[in-house]
């Protein structure tokens, strides 16, 4: 049997796509179809990539903040980051990381183990994004990023609040995820 990868809350399966393209067997536990709160990991997990949902941390979202800690969100979205920090306790992992743009999830979780933009890994753009767990470092293919707008990048063009906007921001750069990938492949430090 191949080697199993679990990709929670893991949307287009973009990150685990890498290791789907290598023969690993991966499970994409993702909403609809899926919701990581009531999830049990099947033994010999070999790795976990999560990457919950970012509404409620995000600095984008910064001027929200307050509001959605009255309303209840962002403890809910703290169930979501905890289920997927219990899928890792539970199937041990050779590997595992969260993913999350630079924000407040770092109060919970404290520093991340890395920081990157998907420019360090050949994709021409800017989105400061961090990474939290035990894995290894995945080696840097950088290239400039390319302006679009005043803001910087195509991600900022983007605006809005639509589930389609919100869907192409949650895509995990292609370049980071083959880097990824490479750097994991074998398991972790």
């Amino acid at each position: 049997m191949p080697p199993l990868i679990l990709d929670l809350c893991g949307g287009s399966g973009s990150w685990s796509q890498p290791f789907a393209d290598a023969g690993y067997c991966v499970i994409n536990v993702t909403l609809p179809a899926a919701d990581v709160r009531e999830y049990k990991p099947p033994p010999q997990v070999f790795g976990v990539l999560a990457a919950p949902p970012c509404n409620d941390f995000a600095v984008s979202g910064a001027q929200y903040w307050k509001q959605k800690d009255k309303d209840g969100r962002t403890l809910t979205s703290l169930e979501v980051v905890t289920h997927c920090l219990r899928i890792i306790a539970e199937a041990k992992p050779v590997f595992w990381a969260i993913e999350n743009p630079v924000g407040r999830l770092k109060r919970w979780l404290g520093e991340p183990r890395m920081y990157f933009n998907p420019c360090d890994f050949g994709d021409p753009y800017t989105k400061k994004t961090c990474l939290w767990g035990n894995f290894r470092i995945p080696k840097e293919k950088p290239v400039k990023p390319v302006r679009v707008c005043k803001q910087g990048s195509w991600i900022q063009k983007l605006g809005g609040k639509s589930a389609k906007t919100k869907y192409l921001r949650s895509i995990t750069p292609p370049g980071f995820a083959k880097a990824f990938f490479e750097a994991n492949n074998g398991g972790a430090d």
